[in-house]
Parts: structure tokens; sequence; C-alpha cells
């Protein structure tokens, strides 16, 4: 008879459990408190009924089938009023959480977890920035701010007084203040900071030169700068590694095409974008209609921010991508050995700008902090690992000048023809964005649009520069009229993937680094020999799966191995990837081993990079792929045992990672397995708890990488949280119907019925219509106050 194991229960483990059970039990109380008192039913958008706000005259919103809110007001004050009480109705926790992050007021609800957070975003200045452009808009989008701030704060009042504000307040135990003009100039700012601008990559630059031969610096390099070694020659003691900088996602882009009716079947033109940013719940998009006096434009804003940034009218449509230029530098400032708040400049000593920010904790301590600007920008080496005694780095950043974004969402979203809407681009500066066009006269257009700074040598934006020398400072941006745009070219399209926009014809430097080319080389290999395209071969191409990165290199990692001695488990694994059709498909096996092929040959590369810069790396699979095609040329190849042990010891290595997680047998290997997505609540990882209120489902399959037109990011433990945030295709047949989807759905209420039912929707390429006119759903009728 088998002696029975005894159940230790030691009193760590007893208090473990108590804690589970009081946690448990807490959640129990607090919901069924909610439920049994109402107050979740109370805190649900109300989409049907009537009541009242404080406009002029009667406001109709209609919440469509896809929980998409039509707004049909006769006055534009009505109008914007309504959009910022209908978007705090649905999304309003977002909304607080995304003006504090930017501000940098997180701690004052969190708590000391997020100072660290709050003092880069005081430094960086967002909100400095966003309160400098306020004062240079007219009085027409003051007008807009202040109207939609009214309605929000409407909401906000509403809410608080009858205890039905989103349940994540209570969680947090905390209030929203009252919503200002400034809040959603600030979510705007924030918008260019995570489009980034490449400052990273020149800290990231300065590292491998402190710490690797110049040859095998350069060839990490996104271009072979000979001449580099001017700028460098002073020896200085900064640090290219930060620790609490906040480095925006590398992968934030975006999509975009546009194609003449003179390859369509309906001979009228089609527009389709899919800006990739993060994904979460809710989304970083809110979709919207709305309709007042000369205005009827539909499609996507941030929330937070009045108008429509992305979409169509009854006359035009556009969509964007991330342009990427080099619009963040970095400089090197000499500090005083006398004091340490001068820099020089010219052989003289200025005084910096010293800012006071205090940081309010919650449940601690005011934080007396300090912000120091030179001439050239914020200090940002405080957040380095080691910052400089003598020598610190600054910033300077296009996104931080005065700028008037939201003016021109005004005039785009009323633009009738090209002319219109490229006048209104003019005041579009940050972030640079590569607008594509189309309009119901026939025209399409594509134009880079933003400010732009000039670099006599673009290798200058490859590195920091010396801040006290005149000769690197930022002089002048190119001239609007100068930036790169084509209209009606006779390939009939023209698509954008955050690629090169531009060749050596062009006089103006526009950025080092580059995304990969495969999505745009697939988007171009499917639009070019098709001339009678459907808005149904739209949609498919943005749920394009086809890996060009995988079509490369596979045919050559089996070339360069096929005459070495391999075990069978690696012959096995380079047969299945020979069959493999290159469709980054959730049920194949092959993306799977290819994916982590990849990824081990980069672990092997550059095993030598310390760990905390390696976030600074922007493009680095730009710069596997051209080491890769460098073969044993390459130094860093070579210094690894030379390509053929590069591929074959990371091949070995996967090959035992993924058994050991999905078997031996390599065929019933799925991508899908792996490569899932969720969109998770900001506070679903607080805890099981809140896990289990706001991710009730569990991750799901889903096809497409981060080199496939249908953009799916994933991170190390294959949850997919960036892609494509909102897909959009319209046929001008048709232009006031827009099609559509906003995964995982427009409400932020987690007992919203359009809380989560794009999901699927999203996985799978299922779009929803959205017209200008006829459109049906529930009706909320919003009434002037009684007196």
């Amino acid at each position: 008879m088998q002696e029975q194991k005894k159940i230790v229960i030691t009193p760590v483990t007893w208090l473990r459990w108590i804690g589970i059970i009081v946690l448990f039990l807490l959640l129990l109380i607090i919901i069924g408190y909610f439920y049994f008192d109402n107050k979740i039913d109370k805190s649900l958008p109300q989409i049907e009924g009537t009541i009242e706000l404080p406009v002029t005259e009667t406001v109709t919103v209609t919440t469509d089938e896809s929980g998409v809110p039509h707004i049909k007001a006769n006055n534009l004050k009505d109008l914007y009023m309504a959009q910022g009480y209908v978007q705090a109705q649905n999304r309003l926790f977002q909304m607080e959480l995304a003006r504090r992050q930017a501000s940098g007021t997180l701690s004052e609800i969190v708590g000391k977890a997020t100072v660290s957070s709050d003092k880069y975003f005081r430094t960086l200045g967002l909100r400095r920035a966003a309160e400098k452009s306020y004062e240079i808009y007219d009085e027409e989008a003051k007008n807009v701010l202040d109207w939609f701030s009214d309605g929000v704060n409407v909401y906000i009042d509403e809410a608080i007084r009858n205890g039905s504000l989103p349940i994540e307040f209570m969680f947090i135990g905390a209030k929203p203040e009252p919503w200002t003009a400034i809040d959603s100039l600030t979510v705007g700012k924030y918008m260019a900071f995570d489009l980034g601008g490449h400052w990273e990559r020149q800290a990231f630059n300065y590292y491998l030169l402190k710490n690797f031969s110049l040859e095998k610096a350069y060839e990490l390099f996104p271009s072979y700068p000979q001449d580099r070694k001017t700028i460098i020659e002073e020896e200085i003691d900064i640090v290219a590694s930060f620790k609490d900088a906040i480095i925006p996602e590398p992968f934030n882009g975006s999509n975009n095409w546009v194609v003449s009716g003179e390859k369509t079947a309906s001979g009228k033109p089609l527009l389709a974008d899919d800006p990739h940013l993060g994904l979460g719940t809710p989304s970083i998009w809110y979709q919207m209609h709305l309709e007042a006096e000369d205005l009827n434009v539909s499609g996507v804003i941030f929330a937070g921010v009045p108008g429509i940034i992305l979409g169509h009218n009854e006359h035009i449509a556009w969509g964007v991508t991330n342009t990427g230029p080099d619009v963040q530098q970095l400089y090197i400032e000499k500090r005083d050995p006398k004091d340490d708040d001068a820099f020089l400049f010219e052989g003289e000593y200025e005084k910096a700008q010293i800012i006071k920010e205090p940081i309010h904790v919650k449940g601690e301590k005011t934080i007396d902090y300090e912000v120091v600007e030179t001439r050239n920008g914020p200090i940002i080496s405080e957040f380095a690992i080691e910052n400089g005694k003598d020598t610190v780095l600054s910033l300077r950043w296009t996104a931080l000048d005065k700028t008037k974004e939201l003016y021109a969402i005004l005039q785009l979203n009323r633009a009738t023809n090209w002319e219109e809407f490229e006048m209104g681009l003019e005041d579009f500066h940050a972030p640079a964005q590569n607008f594509v066009f189309a309009a119901s006269d026939g025209t399409i257009a594509y134009k880079a649009n933003g400010k732009i700074p000039i670099y006599e040598n673009g290798k200058d934006a490859l590195l920091p520069l010396p801040g006290w020398d005149e000769q690197y400072q930022w002089k002048d941006f190119i001239p609007f009229d100068e930036l790169p745009k084509l209209v009606n070219p006779k390939k009939g399209f023209i698509a954008t993937a955050n690629n090169k926009i531009t060749g050596k014809e062009y006089p103006y430097h526009i950025s080092n680094v580059w995304a990969q080319p495969y999505r745009y080389e697939r988007i171009f290999e499917v639009l070019q020999p098709n001339d009678q395209l459907t808005i149904q071969d739209m949609k498919n191409l943005q749920m394009d799966t086809v890996n060009l990165r995988a079509r490369e290199f596979v045919p050559f990692f089996i070339e360069t191995l096929k005459d070495e001695p391999l075990s069978d488990t690696e012959s096995n694994a380079l047969q299945l990837l020979e069959k493999w059709n290159y469709n980054d498909d959730a049920n194949l096996s092959q993306p799977l081993l290819f994916e982590h092929w990849m990824n081990e040959i980069e672990n092997i590369l550059y095993n030598e990079i310390d760990d905390e810069v390696m976030e600074l790396f922007s493009s680095k699979g730009q710069a596997t792929d051209e080491l890769l095609r460098l073969g044993n040329n390459s130094i860093w190849i070579d210094d690894n045992g030379g390509l053929i042990n590069v591929l074959q010891s990371s091949l070995n290595e996967v090959i035992g990672i993924l058994e050991a997680e999905y078997g031996i047998d390599q065929s019933k290997w799925k991508w899908g397995d792996y490569h899932r997505v969720q969109f998770e609540h900001p506070l679903a990882s607080a805890n099981k708890g809140l896990e289990y209120v706001f991710h009730k489902e569990k991750p799901l399959p889903v096809n497409g990488s981060a080199v496939t037109p249908m953009a799916a990011r994933h991170n190390e433990e294959g949850i997919v949280d960036h892609g494509a945030s909102w897909r959009f295709v319209i046929d001008f047949s048709d232009i006031t119907t827009g099609h559509h989807i906003v995964g995982p759905g427009q409400s932020g209420h987690f007992l919203s019925p359009f809380y989560k039912d794009q999901t699927v929707d999203w996985i799978e390429g299922i779009y929803h219509e959205t017209a200008l006119s006829d459109y049906e759903g529930s009706v909320l009728l919003i009434e002037p106050e009684n007196d």
C-alpha cells in the first residue's frame, strides 16, 4: 500500500489563501453592490430616450448596430457639445488615463508606481507644448475645444452626482477632474509622442560607437557614414542607455493606399487605411458620424479630442500612415563647471530655464520636481542609467513647438476637393504623416505632410550633435510646397507602409530609419497588375498574410544549409519550411518556426549588446536583414562563427524550445497556439479578480505578423499587442458608405454590448458599414434644458 503524501499547510500558505479569498469576496461585494444598487446599469451609456443638456436646439444621437453614434445637430456648438458628452459616456476612464499619462499626473490617482512615468512626461513637456499651442488657435477652434469640453463636463458632473461613474474609477479610488481644452490638445500631443521621431536610435548609434569598432558599429547604422568621425572626435561622459525613458513602440506605423478609377471595377476611386498602433480595450480610436450646418463627416477620432481625424465626408476620403521623419534631435550639452544650470553655446555659458513641476503622489508627499530646458530643449539624460556630470543630453523635437493640428482637422473635415484638403494640411505639423486622398471628382493624391527639419547632411541625424555649436542647430524646415507629393500618378495607385518615400533625386533629408519594405512590396504586388479592383479586394489586402520576409530568407537559409550535416529534426524543419506557401496562417506550423528562428538569430548576433540598450535599437529587423544579406562579409556574423554556424545553431536551439512547448511532431505545431490576441484592459493585469471582470474571454489565435499587410505584432509571450487598430475601406461609387472594423469594439463599459463585439470581426476581417444618411438604430434625443 502506497504511503499517502501529507499536505503541509504553512502559515504563509494560509495567508496567501486568505488573501485570495478576501480579494475574491471583496470583488463579489463590489460587483454585487453595483448590481443590486443598479449602479452598473446606471453607468452604462444612455443610447435611447430623452435627456436635457445646455444645448440651444434638439440634437439627435442615433447609435447603430455597431455602436457608432451618428450625431445630428442644427449648429456646431450643439454638435461638439454632444460629441464631448457621447465620448465621455463611452470612454471617460480612457480619456482620464490618456490626459494624465500625457500630462505626467498619473501618480495623483495611482500612487508611487507611476512616478518615473510622470517625471518623464513632465520633462518632455507635452502639456506645456499644448498650452503654448492653445495661444495660437483662432476663435473658431477655441470655441470647438470649449464646446467639446462643456459636453464632457456635463457628463462628469452628472455621473458624480448620480454615483454612475465607470466602475474603473471606484477600483482606483478616484474621480475625474473637469475636462479642459488643454486636455484635448495634450492628448493630441501624446499621439505625436507615440509615433516617435528617432532620438532613441541616435542614442543607440552613439552606444555602438563607444563600445565597438567603427566598422562593426557602422554595420548596424541605418546608413553607412564613412565620414562620421568629425562629429564624435571629443570624448564625452554621457551614457546612451535609458532605464526610465518611455520609448514609443517602434512598430507603430500603418498601411494605406488609394486606387484610381482607371484600375477599379466601379470606375471610381478606392481608398484603404489601417493605422498600426497599440491594441487594447477600449480601442485607441472612437468611431463617430458628425452632422451640422455644412459639415457631414464620418470616421474615427482619439477619445478626448473633437472632430474626425481620419475618414470621409460627402466629397472626399483620406487616411494616413506614419512618415517617420527625423524630427527629434539629441544634443550634447556642456555644463558650466561653476553653475549646474548653465550650458555652453558659442563660447559662452547660457542660463537654462528651470521649470517647477511638483508631482503630487497619492498617499505620499509631493515631489518637488524641476525640469531643466536649454535652448535646444529639455534635458532628458536624467533617465539614463548613469547621468553625465559635465555633459548631458537635451532633446529638440518639433512636437514641443506651437502647432495647430486641431485647426487642420476642422478644415479637412469640411474639404470638398484636393486643393481645399491640401490647404488644410498646412497647419498639420506633428506628427508628420503620409496622407492618401481621393475625391468624388476622381482625383487621387498623396502628401508626406508635417514639420520636418532641414539637415544639410542627413548623416547628422544619426547621432547626438554638439549643442554648443551653432552650425548644428536646426535653422529651417522643408517648405510646405516642397514636401513629397503625388497627384494622379500614371501607375494609377499610391501606397505607403512606412517605407522609404523618396529617392536620391529628392533634395531634402527625410529620415535614416524606415520600416522593412515587405508590407509595401506585398501591397504593390497585389495592386499593380490588377485593373478591376473591388472593395472586397481592398478588404482582402488588409487581411493579407503573405510574408515576403520569409519568401526572401527561407530559400536562402535552406540553400545555405543543404550540404551541412543536420540532425533528423533539423532536416524535418527545413523540409517543412520548403513546403510553406509563406502565409502567416494561424493553423500552420511554418510561421511559428520561422518567427522563432529569426528571433534566435538576433539573440546570437546581438549577444554583445547590453540588454538595457536593446529597446533603443529601433529598426532592428531591418539591420538583421542587411547582416544576413552580407552573410560571411558581416563582422557580426563572422564574430559568431560564420553564417552556417549562426543558422544551424539558432535552428537547433529553436527546435528544442518549440518541442518542449508544443511537442515533437513539428507538423502539429500551430502559429495560432502562440500568436494570439486579447485586447488587454489597462486594469486587467492588476490582479486575477480584475482580469476576470475585464477579460472573460481567453486570447484567440490570429493570422498575420509584423511584416504582413495584416499587421499583428506580438510580444514575448506571443500576445498580439500592436496592429491595425482601425480598418477602413471606401468605394467612391458610394461615397456615403464606409466599411470599418474597430477592434475590439466601440464602448469602454464592460457590460455594454459594444464592449468587445468586434473582436472576432477584427480577427476574421468582417467589416461593418457606416452611412452618412439613411442610418438606423437606437435614438437618444438631447433637448435644451428647461429654465
